[in-house]
């Protein structure tokens, strides 16, 4: 009997060390399986990085032919859109409705030589950078004024005329307001979005917001306003004896700046009007033109 058991303990051992070793090549066989995981997974990360590689170099392919193809762009459509405002004497209507003055002049001019139509649009110039972005216009060429924000959100020509922010008032009281600490107790009636805001921003003074700068005019002239800030080039103009405004002057001059055309950031229309900005200046077609509204002293050699 103890024989028999011994046999059969024997026997038990046995298929205990035969199920170990099964169990030792079931582990051996599982223990494969995460080596090809491991390839898998190499071979996974590699495409994923390569897909990845091809992503970025298209987005960057792409940005690239964004940022140059402004101009084939305005080509295709075959019209360059200006934004404008009624600023005399560098965008305004002509007894016939025509847009003219420096600024129309010179963007029919340089559409012309893009081989393409122009089309002016009035806009409010407090969202000029929206209405450029949104490609509703192609470019603001109005008289801009070229400050730091204008040249943080376009791309934008080299300066080509000069320009100052002035205070105008009624001329029966000018004398009473000839530097910047007599003007502290004025409201003034300025363009929103404009040079003149920033000047009278600056200074802290009293102001109301208009949708153009003649609207700024038309206030001081009503009397609803005691002063308006506007462009130097534009009181040349509508200000004074023998103008719209003859009872209205101008007195102080709050600073000193320069005009530019802002086109979307990246576009390469801004170097194409550097070029043809340069070209008119050598040919004198330029000057011709500012002579023609009376600006020619305020041009910058290109």
């Amino acid at each position: 009997m103890r024989k028999f058991m011994k046999v059969m303990m024997a026997g038990v051992m046995t298929a205990a060390v035969l199920a170990g070793c099964g169990s030792s090549n079931t582990n051996t066989t599982t223990a494969a399986a995460p080596e090809t995981t491991a390839a898998q997974t190499t071979a996974e990360t590699t495409a994923a990085t390569t897909a990845a590689e091809t992503t970025t170099a298209a987005e960057t392919t792409m940005a690239a032919q964004s940022e140059e193809s402004d101009m084939a762009y305005v080509k295709e459509k075959g019209t360059l859109v200006v934004g404008i405002t009624d600023f005399e004497l560098m965008d305004y209507k002509n007894e016939s409705g025509e847009w003219i003055g420096f600024d129309a002049d010179m963007a029919k001019a340089f559409a012309e030589s893009l081989g393409v139509d122009v089309e002016f649009v009035e806009i409010d110039w407090d969202n000029k950078i929206l209405e450029l972005d949104g490609k509703t216009i192609d470019c603001v060429w109005n008289g801009m004024t070229l400050t730091a924000d204008v040249l943080s959100a376009m791309e934008c020509s080299n300066a080509y005329c000069n320009n100052a922010q002035i205070v105008i008032v009624p001329a029966d009281k000018a004398d009473q307001y000839q530097d910047v600490d007599s003007l502290s107790g004025l409201s003034f009636a300025v363009e929103a979005g404009s040079a003149g805001e920033e000047q009278v921003t600056a200074l802290g003074l009293n102001f109301t917001p208009v949708k153009a700068q003649s609207d700024a005019l038309m206030e001081v002239a009503a009397g609803t306003s005691d002063a308006a800030v506007i462009d130097s080039l534009m009181a040349a103009a509508m200000v004074g004896e023998g103008t719209s405004y003859e009872n209205l002057t101008y007195t102080v001059g709050l600073n000193s700046e320069e005009y530019g055309v802002g086109f979307r950031k990246g576009s390469d229309l801004a170097e194409a009007l550097n070029e043809f900005f340069a070209a008119s200046y050598a040919d004198g077609s330029m000057l011709e033109c500012a002579d023609t509204y009376g600006v020619q002293a305020a041009v910058i050699e290109q």
